[in-house]
């Protein structure tokens, strides 16, 4: 597992799709955990299963409990890239009610407020297209379940590899990658800023050198 940065109290690695990011069997703790061969790494935020890109995990308990009041307070700053099926516009805001479907495992959009129901904002910038895809860039607001996959699908752009928010069928990974983290270092507040581009394949070559020139 390529592992970016690394110290007493934290490590930020690219977590491979298909791995959990929770402290379970084959979970991206215990894989650390065996790699660096440690005891203590501790989940602080997560990554859908199947998305892929950097993860900021914690090496002792109070390292977890800063890196978690960064991310409860919205100090803790994520971004991510993604791929969608269709066009968007320049730049925009994205704001929905979501409500999640335990038995499905899925999010949807909901026009009332209701127990359960959460407000999800995301903003976004689109840095390059094609005749039918859309590169965007995507700055999370708050960090809802499945959001990014929700909001986007839901309004007709679904991202390219996703087979549970599309009916598309596209031969590959669900194109949507955590590209940045911006955060303060758990002991002594230095700002941290990480960054990574996603693997060179498609959809992610369709649009030449942008991807990796951010």
């Amino acid at each position: 597992m390529e592992i970016l940065y690394q110290d007493r109290d934290c490590v930020v690695c690219i977590k491979p799709a298909g791995v959990l990011s929770t402290d379970e069997p084959g979970g991206l703790p215990e894989l650390l955990r065996e790699q660096l061969h440690v005891r203590d790494i501790r989940t602080v935020h997560r990554l859908d299963r199947v998305v892929s890109g950097l993860m900021v995990l914690a090496r002792n308990a109070n390292a977890a409990s800063e890196l978690s009041r960064q991310i409860r307070e919205g100090s803790f700053d994520k971004r991510y890239l993604a791929v969608v099926h269709g066009r968007t516009d320049a730049r925009g805001s994205l704001r929905d009610l979501l409500a999640r479907d335990k038995a499905e495992r899925k999010t949807y959009v909901v026009d009332e407020p209701a127990k359960g129901v959460q407000e999800a904002v995301l903003n976004y910038e689109t840095l390059g297209q094609t005749e039918e895809l859309s590169l965007v860039r995507i700055e999370l607001v708050t960090g809802r379940t499945h959001q990014i996959r929700c909001q986007f699908s839901h309004r007709g752009l679904p991202l390219v590899g996703d087979r549970k928010y599309s009916l598309l069928e596209d031969n590959c990974e669900i194109a949507l990658w955590s590209s940045e983290l911006r955060f303060a270092h758990p002991k002594t507040g230095e700002t941290l800023r990480l960054t990574a581009p996603p693997p060179a394949v498609w959809p992610w070559t369709a649009f030449g050198q942008i991807v990796k020139n951010e």
